[in-house]
């Protein structure tokens, strides 16, 4: 799911923090951030974060289905990747939503 002016950010974001709402689904987006934008394949995350078979799929389908990240084929495997852009456009909208009766002063929240 894309952010766009089709998309109400709103909808996005209720949809991204439902995908994100368990330590195991977090646990997984932190790993897949860190491999960077060559992504993992399914089988290397599974071992790296200690959830396999079935329930990784579940976990994934989920992100994938709220735009956080999305899947290739690369031979027989699978290579989950970080949406780097709507990743950003969480956490945007996190911060300006947070602060937004703070008159744009965001002190502590220096990001960039």
């Amino acid at each position: 799911m894309e952010m766009n002016q089709q998309t109400p950010v709103l909808t996005f974001a209720a949809s991204a923090f439902a995908a994100l709402g368990s330590e195991q689904r977090l646990t997984i987006l932190r790993r897949l951030v860190r491999a960077g934008p060559n992504g993992m394949a399914i089988g290397d995350l599974g071992e790296a974060v200690g959830i396999t078979g079935s329930v990784l799929t579940h976990h994934l389908k989920q992100m994938v289905s709220a735009g956080l990240l999305h899947q290739e084929k690369d031979g027989r495997r699978i290579i989950s990747v970080v949406d780097y852009d709507q990743i950003r456009a969480l956490s945007d909208y996190l911060i300006a939503e947070c602060c937004a009766d703070q008159g744009g002063h965001q002190e502590g929240l220096d990001h960039g």
